[in-house]
Formats: structure tokens, C-alpha cells, sequence
């Protein structure tokens, strides 16, 4: 037992490190095509009302958010001879991938199609969370050490990025290409069951790889077994974990910025077409760009933890990625800004991304790391260590903003009055401004509040040293933390 409490603080190989990153680029493939493409195709392809799509999305999400935390305490409770986590990430890959080609590959009869986005959407959401949750749960397993946390989820988020903008570069270099009857590739019908089968493709193999990768670090069985409990406990549990100090700054200020990050997300392809009528070619730099920020955070995150902690990083993280995301739309308001559609507007808009983007993905890493320390702190007062019901409530509090952020998306371009298959540079001038007045709005209330909520986050890498000593002290630390069993 000695011995893996002395290992859980030392640095982990770097192929673990690797291996363990990959299961996150099925969630990237996910969250990249939720984002960016679904309520597009669904409402600009498919010809279902915006309104509709939000709904159906926002219900799917909602639906999916509850059942989180008990996938969480279910991967928690897992007693098999492959531990608590691997069960699950040999179990749901197959059937994910299943459900995102159906996704992507709508029946030709339109009648039933709201119901059928909303049953379709659950699927893919809640066996996302199957391979998701037991996956981030590795994170406070396999190390305690301050740093290393933030370096395993700062390389699960470059996998995860890169796992998204790889399908998102596919999307628009290769499936959602013009042709004679579409002047737009991204309106373009015929891509994407394409798209859909290579995300499938991907996220399988994806997870199947992560998992074997780390299967002999973890494949034992759990030194103590779980004992029976009844609905009523299973719920007590959760909220007992999840209504901790810490855990509750965390995710409330988590929820707002990932609403607002959701909104951005879903709204960008309607944004770079619109407003700011990118050509074909910028589209297809924007995969790149948008990877180099990815690389940019993840180079940039661990020195700015040792240098400043992880709470101060993302508050100023938070602060930059507003500021400067909302100066091109104010500028372009003021009629400061160049034409639409010229290189002078992409160039200097790419600009503005770059930044903007590194910082709030510099944000994101930073929450996450920040919920792994607080499974000790937790530990502490409740005797248990939930890493899996963290991770479900962190994918809780994601799903629940993403859906309040698609849900304003759709509102935002119905409000503003954008057209069904409207045509870039064909709409009205006073309907760009409106969505862009009111998103900005959106955009600059979201980022004051969750700062504001960060600033109150209490746990410092001292704090969290001294618990892990105290807690080595006295001989109470997880034996499993590193996978490896008295």
C-alpha cells in the first residue's frame, strides 16, 4: 500500500499520459459536431424549424444531464477483476458509433423527424457519457500530484480538439464540399452521412485504443467491495459529493462559461457565414487555426498553473477570452471594421480567434484540473472517493450548458429573424445586426458572472498539498489512485 501512495505523486510514463488522452477525442468528435454542424444541418439542410431543432437538442441534453451522475456512481461502484472504469470503455464504443451514423443519416421521411432527432440524440449523448465520465475519472485515479493532474487533462484536451477539428477539417476540405447545386458546401446534403461514418470510425477506435492502452495500469480488481445500497442511498451519495463548497463554485461558474462557450460554438458556422461571409477557403483555415490554439493552451496551461495556480489562470483566462472575442463585433458596429468577406476582415478576425480561443480552452482545462483536486476534499469530510460522480457531475453541468446555449442559439436567430436556407450576403442588414447585438449581450454577461463566481473557488495548490500529505500521513489515500493493488 506504501508503495502506491509514494507512486501516485510521481510522474506518470508519458505513454500512459498518451494513452489515457485518446479516449477524449470520441467526446471531441461529439462536441465538434454538436456544436458546429447539428443545428445547421437539422434546420438549414433538413428543413426543420431552428426553433425546433433547440428543442429537441436542449431536451435531449436535459434528459441525457440526469442520467450523468448516475453513470458516475454506477462506474464508481463497478467491482470486476478490470477495475471500476474499463467495463465501461469496452462496452459503449460500438453502440456509440452506431448511434452517431444514425445522427448524421436522417430517414428521407421528414414526419416524425423532431422525434427522431430527440431519440437519436440521447443515445449518442448518454453513450458518449459512458465512455466520457469513466475515462475523466482516470484523472484523480492515477495521480494526486498538483501538476501532473493539470498535464493529463491538458493532453485529454488537445486530443479531444484534435479529435474534433480533425472531422471538422474533413467536413469542410472533404465532405461538405460546393458542387453545382450548392454554392455552400456546408448546405450541401450529401457529406454528411459521409462525415457521420467517419466520426464513427474514429470514436470507436478512439476509445477501444485508450482503453487497451491503460488496460494492464488498470485492469485489477478494486481492493474493497462496494457495498449494497438502495435507490434512496445512490441519490444521497451523489448530492453529498457534489453539494461540497468547492465542487458547487466549480460547476455553477462552469455552467455559465460553457453556456456561453456552447452558444458561440453552435452559432459559429451562422456567424462565419453571415456576418462575417467567409470564403471557402477561409473555412477550410479554420480547422487549422483553430488546432494551433488548442496546441498554443496546451503549451501554455501547466507553466501558467505553476506560475500563477489554476484558479488565478482561469479567471484570467475568463477575463481575456471576453474582452477580445467581443471587440470584432463591436468594431464591426461601429463601422470601424473592413468589409465583410475581405482578406483584410479574415486575416484580422483569425487574430482575434487566435487569442481568444487559446484562453478559453485555458479556462476549460483549468475547471477540470481544478474538480480532480477536489475528490480529496471531498474524501475528506465523506469518507469516499467519487471520482466517477465528479466526472458526472462536471459532464452534467457541460451538457446542461450546452443545452441552455443551443437553446439561446435558436432563439438568437429567430429573434434576430434569419430565414430558413437563407444565402449569405442576401440578408438584410438590420437582421445580421440584431443577432450579433443580441449575442454579444449574451456573451459579455455570461463572461462577468462566471469570473466573478471563479474568484471564489478555494482551493490553492498549498491547500491541496496539505491534504494529500496529511491524508499520506494517515495512511488514508486510495490505494487504487495509480492502478496498482496491495
Amino acid at each position: 500500500m506504501s508503495g502506491a501512495r509514494a507512486r501516485s505523486g510521481a510522474a506518470l510514463p508519458l505513454r500512459l499520459k498518451l494513452f489515457h488522452a485518446m479516449g477524449s477525442i470520441a467526446y471531441g468528435v461529439k462536441e465538434n459536431g454538436f456544436s458546429t454542424f447539428l443545428l445547421l444541418f437539422y434546420s438549414q439542410v433538413i428543413g426543420l424549424d431552428s426553433r425546433l431543432v433547440s428543442l429537441a437538442l436542449m431536451l435531449a441534453l436535459l434528459a441525457d444531464a440526469f442520467v450523468d451522475p448516475l453513470i458516475g456512481h454506477l462506474s464508481d461502484r463497478t467491482y470486476t477483476r478490470w477495475g471500476r472504469r474499463l467495463p465501461w470503455l469496452y462496452a459503449a464504443p460500438i453502440p456509440l458509433a452506431l448511434s452517431w451514423m444514425l445522427l448524421w443519416d436522417p430517414p428521407a421521411d421528414h414526419t416524425h423527424i423532431f422525434g427522431y432527432l430527440v431519440v437519436v440524440a440521447i443515445m449518442v449523448r448518454t453513450l458518449v457519457s459512458c465512455c466520457e465520465v469513466p475515462s475523466q475519472s482516470l484523472v484523480a485515479e492515477l495521480t494526486s500530484d498538483y501538476d501532473e493532474r493539470t498535464a493529463l487533462t491538458r493532453l485529454r484536451y488537445l486530443f479531444g480538439w484534435a479529435g474534433g477539428l480533425l472531422l471538422f477539417y474533413l467536413a469542410n476540405n472533404v465532405f461538405l464540399t460546393a458542387d453545382a447545386a450548392h454554392k455552400f458546401g456546408q448546405l450541401n446534403a450529401n457529406g454528411y452521412w459521409r462525415f457521420g461514418l467517419c466520426g464513427a470510425i474514429v470514436m470507436a477506435a478512439a476509445v477501444l485504443i485508450s482503453a487497451l492502452g491503460q488496460h494492464s495500469r488498470i485492469a485489477h480488481r478494486p481492493a474493497a467491495r462496494p457495498t449494497q445500497t438502495s435507490p434512496g442511498q445512490i441519490v444521497r451519495e451523489i448530492f453529498e459529493s457534489l453539494r461540497h463548497p468547492a465542487a458547487l463554485v466549480l460547476l455553477s461558474a462552469m455552467l455559465i462559461a460553457i453556456f456561453s462557450t456552447q452558444m458561440t460554438f453552435t452559432i459559429t458556422n451562422f456567424l462565419y457565414l453571415y456576418v462575417w461571409q467567409l470564403s471557402e477557403g477561409g473555412f477550410k483555415l479554420l480547422p487549422v487555426l483553430l488546432m494551433v490554439t488548442a496546441v498554443l493552451a496546451f503549451i501554455l496551461v501547466k507553466p501558467a498553473h505553476q506560475r500563477f495556480g489554476k484558479r488565478e489562470t482561469a479567471v484570467i483566462g475568463s477575463v481575456i477570452s471576453v474582452i477580445l472575442w467581443v471587440v470584432p463585433f463591436g468594431l464591426r458596429l461601429a463601422g470601424a471594421w473592413p468589409a465583410e468577406g475581405s482578406q483584410a476582415s479574415t486575416t484580422l478576425l483569425f487574430v482575434f480567434l487566435l487569442v481568444t480561443n487559446t484562453a478559453s480552452i485555458m479556462v476549460s482545462v483549468s475547471g477540470q484540473s481544478m474538480l480532480a483536486d477536489v475528490v480529496e476534499a471531498s474524501f475528506v469530510e465523506t469518507g469516499r472517493r467519487t471520482e466517477g460522480t465528479f466526472s458526472a457531475g462536471w459532464m452534467f453541468v457541460l451538457k446542461c450548458g450546452t443545452a441552455l446555449g443551443i437553446g439561446a442559439t435558436g432563439l438568437l436567430v429567430s429573434l434576430a429573424g434569419l430565414p430558413a436556407k437563407a444565402v449569405p450576403g442576401q440578408v438584410a442588414p438590420e437582421v445580421i445586426d440584431r443577432l450579433t447585438i443580441y449575442y454579444v449581450i449574451l456573451v459579455i454577461l455570461a463572461g462577468v458572472a462566471s469570473t466573478l463566481i471563479l474568484t471564489r473557488f478555494p482551493i490553492t495548490r498549498a491547500d491541496h498539498e496539505a491534504r494529500i500529505a496529511a491524508l499520506d500521513a494517515a495512511s488514508l489515500v486510495d490505494p487504487d489512485a495509480d492502478g496498482v493493488h496491495p
